[in-house]
């Protein structure tokens, strides 16, 4: 036994199904090891589609997604998935390949040093620098990524240490403790609770990672409290439960602004501040906030909790709800935000202009998409209709990046999500401009045999950044963001899969469900009608939030 086999009989030890990744020269010896493992290798196109893959599927799983890559130029490829999964909280382990030990004093032939250039972008990273190390540094990788909050760990393997004999095991995992709040924090969360008058509960992607959906749920019917989700927070609630306020993150003005703007007080459970700045929604650091998660909070000067309850969510939001006194109705101005929103959203289900606008496209497609089925959003304009409009009933199914917000992510995530949950209807929403940075990862998902559909939002352009250039430098204003296209059908079928172009707002729904039935994977072509941005920004700025 090598130290390649020993690392990869951890990786078993670990649970690991997956590794994605390209094979390298100096990786050969780690390559061998899987290919008489347990575990499936998944070839990939590009290195930064198998940093997405592991990404997405740590997001989905909890547990770490694996990537792999040879040196130098592969380990830099990996460097944006990577990062992606360390601001976002998923769980990944990235393997690279290295020179060996004899080579790394003097200039050598791809040689970076890895260790180095990894720990920006890595809770914890270390090169295996003896064979007998290989069950601790694997172990303590396994850990550090998957414990709260999660994120990215990065093992570098020197190509002679992996050929060298070794002789050990993988080391046993411990099954770590749940720990619980204080009662002191629980007793004087809950007295600041029974004495607002109009408070609402900010929910972040830390209540998904918990499973607290059910518990946090629980709380919000009982004690009357309207629910707000972040980007990354979508499904914690129902969005049909009568209290859901729906997401917020736009920074713009919107509806909930204003449901932030009256209350006085903030329950902030298992929010991230990387996802929305609290200076967003609270400039003036003067909503008295209550910070309820598994980890402290972050220091900001717009989010001072006056107390924070440490601990399991579930328990700790039990327990609240135990010794909070609040009696009657939940203020009525929050309730009317939610028929405002919900009045908006139902604006345009039967608009039928062409190109379609962002809002009728993404109604289509939650009307097709079942309660358990996946959306995995890329990063741009459609993003941010993603974000407002597509409402979920459970929590991951509507995967969106919004620590790092790398585009580029829905293909190759849409890829993990098939092989997570291979029944359910998995869709990779993009633009054009996302689409073409891992496009090359649909030949993967063709050859791996997971069929998904990918729906581009079509515009011809980075539609985001054009839409910031208005905002900013006013209507027409903007610069160097447009570009050409291939014909996206003929791509799709060049490749081996389904291609289709929507001519018409009544198209949608039936290609998408025609679509969703193939065997292969399938693309759509979607034409959409950006100048939709301008006119929300428009109406964001004359928002009037007056009780």
């Amino acid at each position: 036994m090598n130290t390649a086999d020993l690392l990869v009989q951890c990786l078993e030890n670990e649970g690991v199904q997956y590794v994605f990744g390209l094979p390298g020269e100096e990786n050969l010896h780690v390559l061998e090891a899987l290919k008489n493992s347990s575990i499936q290798f998944i070839t990939t196109r590009h290195e930064q589609g198998a940093a997405f893959m592991a990404d997405v599927y740590g997001r989905l799983t909890g547990k770490a997604g694996v990537c792999l890559s040879t040196l130098g130029p592969g380990a830099t490829n990996l460097m944006t998935g990577v990062a992606d999964a360390n601001l976002d909280g998923a769980p990944l382990v990235a393997i690279t390949g290295q020179v060996g030990t004899d080579r790394m004093h003097i200039e050598s032939h791809q040689y970076l040093d890895l260790v180095a250039m990894f720990a920006p972008v890595t809770k914890w990273n270390k090169q295996i620098v003896r064979p007998s190390i290989t069950p601790e540094v694997v172990r303590k990788a396994f850990k550090r990524s998957q414990t709260e909050k999660p994120g990215a760990v990065h093992i570098d393997l020197p190509e002679n240490i992996a050929a060298m004999p070794v002789e050990g095991k993988p080391l046993h995992k411990d099954n770590s403790e749940k720990t619980y709040a204080a009662f002191a924090s629980i007793r004087a969360a809950a007295a600041i609770i029974s004495q607002a008058v109009n408070p609402i509960i900010l929910v972040g992607n830390g209540a998904i990672r918990a499973q607290a959906s059910d518990a946090v749920t629980q709380f919000t019917t009982q004690i009357n409290i309207p629910v707000v989700n972040t980007f990354m927070g979508k499904g914690v609630i129902p969005y049909t439960h009568p209290l859901a306020l729906y997401s917020v993150g736009l920074q713009q003005r919107d509806f909930i602004t204003c449901g932030f703007d009256n209350t006085d007080l903030v329950i902030a459970i298992g929010y991230d501040l990387i996802e929305f700045s609290p200076k967003e929604w609270n400039p003036d650091g003067k909503i008295p906030i209550i910070h309820i998660a598994a980890i402290s909070a972050e220091i900001d000067s717009s989010y001072i909790p006056k107390v924070e309850v440490i601990g399991d969510i579930s328990d700790s939001v039990n327990e609240i709800l135990k010794l909070a006194d609040r009696q009657g109705k939940p203020n009525p101005y929050a309730i009317s935000l939610r028929s405002n929103i919900r009045a908006d959203y139902e604006q345009y289900a039967h608009d039928d202009g062409f190109p379609i606008k962002p809002q009728r496209l993404i109604y289509d497609l939650r009307q097709v998409m079942g309660p358990d089925d996946i959306v995995i959003s890329d990063v741009g304009a459609h993003k941010m209709w993603i974000a407002r409009h597509y409402h979920c009933h459970s929590p991951n199914t509507c995967i969106i990046s919004n620590g790092f917000a790398a585009m580029g992510i829905a293909i190759p995530g849409a890829l993990a999500a098939k092989l997570v949950y291979p029944d359910r209807k998995v869709v990779a929403a993009t633009g054009d401009g996302g689409f073409m940075m891992n496009c090359q990862e649909l030949e993967t998902a063709l050859r791996v045999g997971t069929p998904f559909v990918t729906l581009i939002f079509n515009d011809g352009g980075y539609g985001l950044i054009e839409w910031k250039q208005e905002n900013q430098f006013g209507k027409g204003n903007s610069c160097f963001v447009h570009f050409g296209n291939p014909n996206f059908v003929k791509l799709a079928e060049s490749i081996g899969l389904k291609g289709y172009r929507v001519e018409s707002a009544t198209d949608l729904i039936p290609v998408v469900k025609e679509a969703l039935i193939q065997d292969v994977p399938a693309v759509i072509d979607c034409p959409v009608d950006y100048r939709e941005n301008r006119r929300f920004s428009q109406k964001a700025g004359e928002l009037n939030c007056d009780i």
